[in-house]
């Protein structure tokens, strides 16, 4: 699949830069790859830098208020001081590769509500940086990620949305300034003393860290509250684990727990 966005660079009479990507579907720790095509104006330009960086919503909470800006989170260089002569074509193969913390905003073939990602190409020249705009990418989970994802399906939980919030788990090697919240109502066997439950992957090349956190309602002889779980395993035992048995030892022990 190939999608193309053709923008102005430098006003009128100068390059039009087009940038291609082979496939915009992507898991963690792959490579999104594709060129950038500049094709020359009616006079001659110098480009400084030509970047791609990676994009998505992230929420920060300053004091009482909350706001969602777009972040950086992964730049990569494709070229730099690169002359386009009037009328010149010239392509710049390119192959980013994606963290293993990136987000996902696919899963099932379904886009998550709340979750949007971009590949963003900044083009400087003289100083000046025009970073153009934010085109989609689509991000699956890995097979390792999947295994959580299948288990909180056949449970019967239901997905509300997902976001990304500025931050720091701690006890686990995040290296990302934030993290994803994937959030979920609990099955009908919960519901009457957990109102939601967010999941987190904190992913390296080697493990899957899978958070769990379940806002407890409160009640006549226990009081509400977060409960917090966390699993550290292989990707390979993470896709041969029961998550569907794990996951609900996990949620009747919190919902059952009286603080």
């Amino acid at each position: 699949m190939v999608f193309k966005r053709m923008m102005r660079a430098f006003g009128v009479g100068g390059p039009t830069v087009d940038t291609v990507l082979t496939n915009p579907n992507v898991r963690p720790g792959e490579v999104l790859s594709g060129e950038v095509r500049i094709a020359g104006g009616d006079h001659p330009a110098e480009i400084d830098h030509v970047t791609l960086a990676l994009l998505t919503r992230v929420e920060i909470e300053s004091g009482d208020n909350e706001y969602n800006t777009n972040m950086e989170f992964h730049k990569f260089s494709v070229g730099q001081r690169i002359m386009a002569q009037p009328h010149q074509n010239l392509s710049l193969p390119f192959q980013v590769p994606v963290p293993f913390e990136c987000p996902l905003n696919v899963v099932g073939g379904m886009q998550l509500n709340g979750m949007q990602l971009g590949l963003r190409t900044e083009l400087e020249v003289r100083g000046a940086v025009d970073p153009g705009d934010l085109d989609p990418i689509w991000v699956h989970p890995l097979p390792s990620q999947d295994a959580v994802l299948q288990a909180f399906g056949h449970m019967g939980f239901r997905f509300t949305k997902a976001d990304n919030e500025k931050g720091r788990i701690h006890g686990v090697p995040q290296q990302l300034p934030f993290y994803q919240e994937i959030e979920f109502y609990p099955p009908p066997q919960f519901a009457g003393r957990v109102k939601q439950v967010e999941l987190t992957f904190v992913t390296t090349p080697g493990e899957l860290h899978v958070i769990l956190e379940a806002d407890k309602r409160a009640g006549l002889l226990r009081a509400g509250g977060d409960a917090y779980g966390r699993f550290a395993v292989s990707h390979q035992q993470a896709v041969g684990t029961d998550w569907t048995a794990t996951i609900n030892q996990w949620m009747s022990q919190v919902s059952g727990s009286r603080w």
